[in-house]
């Protein structure tokens, strides 16, 4: 099963590729290739779109504003369920793209344990074990999947509501509701963590590239298993090149104050 979706996987990204590229500039790594960009836009498209609508439709007397943005409530109606879908087909191919890397390892429990350390950004690199994602990251990614299993199977019984008991009715809206918000607490904190927490994160969604500082910062692991270097060494090394660069700075400003004087 596993190798049947890793080769899927592989055909899908190959003729993405070819209708798109990814240029690596010098002192870059590749990130995310076409494939999973369009995917991960994809569904973050229709995740808003969803929500939106799903927010006019919840509660109208609050988000009536929102209802000409889709031509109305009738049509605001008829366009969520679509809406939804569309993001839950987009989501299940962006899961089996993610679905090897998302797996659970050994160092994601070590780095559990020191996920306070993470959220107050105490260390400079992050540990030696953090692969291509984080435990951080995969935990949101697995949350993710639950929400969405429970969002689409509670919006088909909703869509259907005349075929199924009343009951079931009003327990899906609850559920959906529940998926919903969680799914949007997800997304914030993701928006917040891939721009202003960590800078140079958003760009790998837009260029699929990243720096080398990038990785090796937040993703030690991966950049060495990419690269073949030890990222504690690659980081001394910027270190001492950056610190060369200050020095030479210093010397021509002190330089200059003798000129200046006179």
């Amino acid at each position: 099963m596993s190798s049947a979706i890793d080769r899927f996987d592989e055909r899908v990204r190959r003729r993405f590729s070819r209708h798109g590229k990814t240029v690596v500039h010098r002192g870059e790594l590749l990130r995310h290739p076409v494939y999973t960009r369009v995917l991960h836009w994809t569904v973050a498209i229709f995740f808003i779109l969803a929500l939106l609508s799903g927010f006019a439709i919840y509660s109208p007397w609050l988000f009536h504003w929102l209802t000409p943005l889709f031509g109305g409530g009738p049509m605001t109606r008829s366009l969520h369920p679509w809406f939804a879908l569309v993001f839950s087909i987009a989501f299940v191919f962006q899961f089996l793209n993610w679905l090897r890397p998302m797996r659970w390892t050994s160092g994601d429990s070590k780095w559990l344990r020191r996920v306070k350390e993470y959220a107050l950004n105490k260390d400079t690199l992050e540990p030696p074990y953090t692969g291509f994602f984080n435990a951080g990251e995969k935990l949101y990614f697995w949350t993710i999947v639950v929400s969405v299993i429970l969002f689409l199977i509670t919006g088909i019984l909703m869509w259907f509501d005349h075929i199924v008991s009343r009951w079931i009715v009003v327990t899906s809206y609850v559920i959906h509701d529940i998926a919903a918000l969680v799914m949007l607490g997800g997304f914030i904190i993701h928006v917040y963590q891939s721009t202003t927490s960590q800078p140079g994160t958003f760009r790998s969604m837009t260029d699929g590239t990243v720096t080398d500082a990038w990785a090796w910062t937040h993703h030690p692991a991966w950049y060495a298993e990419v690269t073949g270097r030890d990222p504690v060494e690659a980081y001394e090394q910027a270190r001492a090149r950056l610190a060369e660069q200050h020095r030479a700075i210093e010397a021509r400003e002190h330089e200059q104050e003798p000129r200046i004087a006179k």
